[in-house]
């Protein structure tokens, strides 16, 4: 019961201060395809490396403490964060301050966090996914399918935006409609 109140926190705590489960993390990135391609190059490394994360996690925590698991999840990408800021620090130290934002959007979006959920779940139904690289795989496909998603977000972006699209309904509200409507023609095809 705990994991599901934590879970219902955080989902509720990204809804309210982002306006709409990490979406307005593809709004703006929308809005320039280099913001775009960097920010869902860096969610897919998150999603990858969180998955396997998350793997051994799961691994290492005994079924007394499952209760624990978002905040060892938490964690795990709290180090990843770090880990890959350093890491492009002092690759390129140069270029730190563009290519830090990536980092900063992407580390704690609701993708991620969501992904190393979903892909425990379904290695608890499937056996052929319960394993290192079918964790990385799973985290990999989530990280692509955000890509999509970014990309076909991108395709409407300004379309939705513009002087053509009533004061009211412009920018977030069309892009939430648009959303909408695209999930349900791709969750229909599954």
């Amino acid at each position: 019961m705990f994991l599901i109140a934590e879970l219902v926190v955080l989902l509720t705590t990204n809804l309210i201060l982002t306006q709409a489960l990490g979406t307005s993390t593809l709004f703006i990135a929308a809005g320039s395809k280099k913001n775009l391609l960097w920010t869902a190059i860096t969610i897919t490394v998150f999603t990858t490396i969180g998955s396997a994360a998350a793997y051994f996690i799961n691994r290492l925590l005994p079924l007394s403490m499952g209760d624990f698991r978002l905040l060892f999840y938490v964690l795990a990408i709290g180090i990843l964060y770090v880990l890959l800021l350093a890491a492009i620090y002092f690759a390129d130290k140069k270029n730190f301050e563009t290519t830090r934002k990536y980092i900063h959007v992407s580390a704690f979006n609701c993708a991620v966090m969501g992904t190393l959920f979903i892909v425990t779940g379904r290695a608890a139904i499937y056996s052929a996914v319960n394993s290192l690289s079918g964790f990385m795989i799973a985290g990999a496909e989530a990280g692509t399918g955000f890509i999509l998603a970014a990309f076909i977000l991108m395709a409407a972006f300004r379309r939705l935006c513009s002087k053509e699209v009533p004061a009211a309904f412009r920018g977030f509200p069309s892009m939430l409609v648009y959303l909408g409507i695209i999930s349900m023609a791709v969750y229909a095809l599954t």
